[in-house]
């Protein structure tokens, strides 16, 4: 009697392909969201009400813009500590443009307008001065808040005009918000950007060995002045974004936003050194800080509680790694 029983050929590529995504990163972040959104569900009996989770996405979507295009710089060997002082300064600028009669379109022409020049300006520095990209933004990041608080001291800017206020505030289908339509668009254009394209291969050869890429061809210095545009212009988009949704304008707005624009991106996979990091990762860990954040502010938990973890958060993520790789070693010895 002959046995017909057939088995399925898996080919060893796909199977050491979806072996390797489960022992990915982005398959532990997602493993770590599912389990935040568990015990938060437990936690407080207001969490899995659909518009708290609606505004829980004003946690992280903000953030997160300028978080893709700083995973691309981070990746590229660079770093932008000045993307909150930007926000600081273009949520001015759109202040002061209100005074003076400016409408919806024109405030945010004009905060998109300054995130670019601030990017621009930290751009020049660090591509054709050469100085290093950390002790630059650290300058401006002191230059553009300072700008801001010369102009409006203690005071603030309020009174924008109501349809101004649909960016930060609006909803696109019942809980759905402007911001995480934005979001969702941004995400999917720097996938593309980085994954899909040319321009995003050479991220990735720059920040692995610039000097390889210099001499294969690679424009170093302006793929670099490039994403240093983008960092500005996304944080142009936050400040936007963020006034909108305060309805008004300090000089201390954003302040600190930068340690938690970072840690998304580090705990997203980005590799602070350079050289590796995807945009999923940031997704998922935007989504991971986001749930973080709203649960323990359900708590009542004190916000420096929250400032407080987050940076034990960027000093876990980045120092794991090297742990790992220590612990590898000795292994191996």
């Amino acid at each position: 009697m002959t046995d017909t029983t057939t088995t399925r050929y898996i080919p060893d590529r796909l199977n050491s392909r979806a072996v390797r995504i489960l022992k990915s990163w982005e398959a532990l972040l997602l493993a770590l969201a599912i389990a935040i959104f568990v015990v938060n569900s437990f936690a407080s009996p207001y969490f899995l009400n659909a518009w708290n989770l609606s505004d829980a996405t004003f946690n992280f979507t903000e953030k997160a813009m300028i978080a893709f295009a700083m995973a691309l710089l981070i990746i590229s060997g660079e770093i932008d500590l000045s993307v909150a002082s930007i926000i600081a300064l273009a949520s001015t600028a759109m202040g002061l443009a209100m005074q003076h009669g400016a409408g919806t379109s024109e405030l945010v022409m004009i905060g998109l307008t300054v995130g670019l020049l601030c990017g621009a300006f930290n751009g020049v520095f660090v591509t054709i001065l050469g100085l290093p990209s950390i002790v630059v933004t650290i300058g401006t990041m002191s230059l553009f808040r300072g700008i801001s608080y010369i102009i409006l001291g203690d005071g603030s800017f309020s009174g924008y005009p109501s349809s101004f206020s649909w960016f930060g505030q609006g909803y696109i289908y019942w809980v759905f918000t402007v911001e995480m339509l934005l979001f969702v668009m941004i995400a999917a254009i720097y996938v593309v950007l980085l994954h899909k394209t040319n321009f995003g291969r050479a991220i990735y050869a720059i920040g692995n060995n610039p000097t390889g890429a210099l001499f294969s061809g690679i424009r170093v210095q302006r793929v670099k002045f490039i994403l240093f545009l983008l960092t500005g212009l996304m944080s142009g988009v936050a400040a936007v974004c963020l006034t909108s949704r305060l309805g008004s304008t300090r000089p201390s707005i954003a302040t600190g936003m930068e340690l938690e624009v970072v840690t998304m991106v580090v705990l997203g996979g980005v590799n602070i050194l350079g050289g590796s990091g995807t945009i999923p990762g940031v997704v998922i860990a935007a989504f991971v800080m986001g749930l973080v954040t709203f649960g323990l502010g359900l708590l009542n938990v004190p916000g420096i509680v929250m400032s407080i973890f987050i940076g034990l958060l960027l000093i876990g993520v980045i120092a794991l790694p090297r742990l790992w790789a220590m612990a590898a070693a000795r292994r191996k010895a």
